[in-house]
């Protein structure tokens, strides 16, 4: 007669299960000296989840899992019947250790799961084959352990001996994996696929929990008030670790929602504390002047990626070569990503999607090139609705413990280095190098570079200001004539952090990415992923570094709004008003847009009033000190200047000259009213210039300053990709990405004619901009040591208004303090410049330019109205949109 499958259990109040036999098991073992770490599921595990039901493998191969029964306490329900026992139970499994409070009943529970998963087993046919026999000998080993019969709690010699007895019957079924692995034991043991991954840091805690779904009411039950009725309820895994949480689909594995915290959250019953903000980290950084060597260490990252790339730009252009010239497409940023996904490396992609009417960036084609070519590159764009406001911040992120962000896109033109080069027609003593390559026939996307001696190919060599960019589809057809139109220098600072800092950076990335996914419907499905933080506890374990960083303290800051990002935060504003108002000696600013000088109305922010309370301070006090100011010369939009520019670049010009010389609100105006001409000791403003040959004849064109950095004092550092202007830095608009940077390592220098102890970052980034924009490679004698002595500052203005005179007399550039209407305008053109007349004699003069520093021409059509007429295109455009 055969026994049924009921037959089989024994009864609740006998749990013997010493009859049933199961298959012998290797007893879990390491060799000796191993590291169980090393055992340790990796990070991309969190790549391939699967359904907890279908007992993936949760516990590292031959690492032991084993348990101790460390207490009890009593447990009231809160009712005045119904007390029992809680047994704390500490398992460990590695460098893993965590403790889960259980009744006597969940052990009954366990038992009873667990005896009907060995008889099922046995009874399955197929099982018959997969499962062995096992003989007499092992039979006696390998049986399920009995447990001790359920009854009145005794003694305190009863209790102790009864928590030993269910110490012994965990490690013996831990010992076994038919049980250890099996779903009903794995929900015991409150563990998952995430529990024993170390670069998600400590076990924290986990187990199944009842979720209300976002508080969404079922329709017709609005009026009941009993959320068991009103709400739709589900069963979830939940999972919290030193920094985020999440829940986990039971059915599926995978993750439906995460939610990132702040180190010192706590998780509490009823209420939860969120208040602690990130502290200053120590880490290692190194910074890049210009894009060539900027570019070169991302390639360098991208190659070392072992795990995970995140990508956040403004603009990405796939078919960008980050080595120059390039001789073969391994330096190519698509392709570069793409052998990285082959590899198994998660690559992952956010980028602004435009107003196409607006702008001509093509998002719609980076993120379709970029996703044809593996399915383990991802890419995500927002926002989908209309907005004034852009994703400006740029950020590169390998692995979560390297970091590049700054003012650099992986994009167009960006790409520059000290030479500033005006043209590139390649090698002129090669033939062949007279044209850049072009797509071949047979492979329309890839040209020929096999013999490449050109820097800048197809749409790379620009020139915002004469056109901007076109057709970007076709990445290898030159869009300005490179024979007849110089290109426009592109002068930017970006900046790569290790350790701490990265993984900051990292996370914002990840909240980024999973608030995106998260609002926008097209993401919610499992073919985009949510991403997780690693743990910060792992976050000085550094894979490698790139070589020239120094020690630093490294705070990041932000931008973001609810539109952007899901939360509030306006940071970097914060950390320019504190630098500049706690600065001592001197400021070097560097930046894109000087849009300042709240008037709280069209204008908001108040960095530009900090550096006007800052000087006065100095003067009321008879200190030295100095503001170095560099902006380029014409704003970065497509215009004829020779006819006034058109309304966009006067519209930004508008607001400049508010900020520096124009009006009440103006810095000039106000040092004037305080001090009169002294105001000229305090404050340069100036931007870069550079010339070469083209075409038989000098030429010159502006440096196209897109830097976003604050230098204070040779000691403190911001670098980011935040403009001085409302849309950066109220946090409200766009949203940007910063580094305030704080040395810890000092070294000797001068400040003022005395001895002063500079940070040797701030130091080497300062005395490098300041060679560049002054020449120095020609000037050996040349002390740039002291920034604020009246011997410098009298050499630097001096040298500002020396080169700014011979390129208008040479070139009549524009724009020019000659021309303050557009009738002056108009004539100053009509004259033949002397680089045309007389190349030979331009040359010659030519030769007492040194470096590139000219004086910002504050006067230029300071007779016209610059914003734009009302009846206009841009005339219609909200002022914010300007400021």
């Amino acid at each position: 007669m055969t026994a049924s499958p009921d037959s089989l259990f024994p009864s609740e109040g006998d749990l013997d299960s010493s009859q049933l036999q199961m298959e012998p098991d290797e007893v879990d073992t390491l060799k000796d000296g191993e590291d169980p770490a090393d055992r340790m599921h990796p990070f991309l595990a969190i790549y391939d989840l699967q359904p907890l039901k279908m007992h993936p493998l949760l516990f590292a191969p031959g690492v032991p899992v084993t348990a101790q029964v460390v207490g009890t306490e009593r447990y009231t329900s809160g009712s005045k019947v119904g007390t029992c026992t809680l047994y704390s139970v500490r398992l460990t499994h590695g460098d893993f250790t965590w403790t889960t409070k259980k009744k006597y009943r969940h052990f009954q529970e366990l038992h009873r799961d667990l005896l009907r998963h060995k008889v099922l087993m046995s009874l399955l046919p197929l099982a018959r084959f997969a499962v062995p026999h096992p003989s007499a000998p092992e039979t006696a080993d390998r049986e399920m352990p009995s447990l001790p019969r359920a009854g009145p709690e005794g003694s305190t010699r009863h209790a102790s001996s009864k928590q030993k007895y269910l110490e012994n019957y965990l490690n013996r079924l831990l010992t076994m994996s038919f049980y250890r692995n099996y779903h009903a034991m794995t929900e015991f043991l409150e563990v998952s696929q995430l529990s024993f991954i170390p670069d998600l840091g400590s076990k924290g805690l986990e187990g199944l929990i009842r979720k209300r779904s976002g508080g969404h009411r079922v329709p017709g039950f609005t009026c009941c008030g009993r959320d068991q009725v009103c709400y739709r309820w589900s069963k979830r895994w939940l999972v919290v670790k030193d920094s985020f949480l999440l829940y986990m689909c039971l059915e599926t594995g995978a993750i439906s929602f995460v939610q990132l915290f702040d180190p010192g959250f706590e998780v509490q019953v009823g209420k939860r504390s969120t208040e602690t903000r990130y502290g200053v980290r120590i880490d290692t950084s190194h910074r890049f002047v210009n894009g060539a060597g900027y570019f070169a260490a991302v390639a360098d990252a991208i190659l070392r990626a072992q795990e995970e790339i995140f990508i956040t730009d403004w603009w990405l252009s796939p078919e960008i070569y980050l080595m120059r010239p390039a001789c073969s497409d391994d330096w190519r940023l698509d392709i570069m990503l793409k052998k990285k996904a082959e590899e198994g490396v998660r690559v992952s992609v956010l980028l602004f999607k435009e107003v196409e009417l607006a702008l001509s960036i093509n998002s719609g084609y980076s993120k379709r090139t970029l996703m044809l070519l593996h399915p383990n590159i991802k890419v995500m764009r927002h926002p989908d609705h209309m907005t004034l406001w852009a994703h400006h911040e740029k950020l590169l992120v390998v692995d979560q413990v390297v970091a590049f962000l700054g003012g650099l896109d992986l994009a167009y033109g960006r790409w520059d280095d000290l030479h500033y080069r005006l043209t590139d027609l390649g090698d002129s003593s090669e033939s062949a190098a007279s044209q850049p390559p072009t797509p071949c026939s047979d492979s329309p996307d890839i040209p020929d570079i096999s013999h490449n001696q050109f820097f800048w190919l197809g749409k790379d060599y620009s020139n915002l200001i004469t056109k901007d960019w076109v057709q970007l589809d076709r990445p290898f057809e030159d869009f300005i004539d490179r024979k007849t139109t110089p290109r426009m220098p592109w002068r930017d600072v970006g900046v790569v952090v290790h350790g701490p800092p990265a993984r900051d950076l990292a996370r914002h990335f990840i909240q980024r990415w999973n608030f995106t996914k998260t609002t926008k419907a097209k993401y919610k499905t499992p073919m985009y992923p949510y991403l997780l933080p690693k743990s910060i506890s792992t976050a000085n374990q550094l894979p490698f570094t790139l070589p020239g960083g120094q020690c630093t303290t490294v705070q990041v800051l932000r931008s973001v709004d609810r539109w952007s990002a899901g939360t509030l935060e306006n940071s970097i504003l914060n950390a320019y008003l504190h630098t500049i108002r706690e600065s001592q000696h001197f400021l070097y600013i560097e930046n894109q847009f000087f849009i300042s000088c709240s008037d709280g109305r069209t204008v908001l922010n108040k960095v530009g009033d900090e550096i006007v309370d800052r000087i006065l301070k100095a003067h009321k006090q008879g200190q030295c000190f100095r503001v170095y100011v560099l902006l380029p010369l014409l704003p970065g939009f497509e215009g004829d200047i020779s006819t006034g520019g058109g309304n966009s670049i006067q519209a930004i010009l508008h607001f400049t000259y508010r900020t520096l010389c124009r009006g009440e609100y103006s810095i000039l105006h106000r040092l004037k009213a305080a001090m009169g001409t002294a105001w000229r000791d305090y404050i340069s403003i100036c931007g870069l210039r550079t010339h070469g040959e083209l075409d038989g004849h000098p030429v010159s064109e502006l440096i196209y300053i897109h830097s976003k950095m604050l230098i204070a004092d040779d000691r403190t550092v911001i670098i980011g990709s935040a403009n001085i202007n409302d849309r950066s830095l109220l946090g409200k608009r766009d949203s940007e990405l910063a580094v305030l940077i704080e040395d810890t390592e000092m070294e000797p220098s001068l400040m003022d004619g005395a001895e002063y102890q500079a940070g040797r970052f701030a130091l080497s980034l300062r005395k490098h901009c300041f060679s560049v924009v002054l020449g120095a490679d020609a000037q050996p004698d040349l002390d740039l040591r002291d920034p604020v002595c009246d011997n410098f500052f009298q050499l630097w203005q001096d040298t500002a208004e020396s080169n700014a005179n011979i390129y208008e007399q040479i070139f009549r550039c524009l724009p020019s303090n000659a021309t303050r209407s557009l009738r002056a305008l108009r004539e100053y053109v009509a004259v033949e410049p002397l680089a045309m007349v007389s190349p030979p004699l331009a040359r010659s003069e030519l030769t007492r330019v040194q470096g590139h520093l000219v004086h910002f021409p504050l006067k230029f059509l300071e007779d016209e109205s610059l914003l734009p007429p009302r009846g206009s295109k841009e005339g219609m455009i909200p002022l914010e949109v300007w400021t």
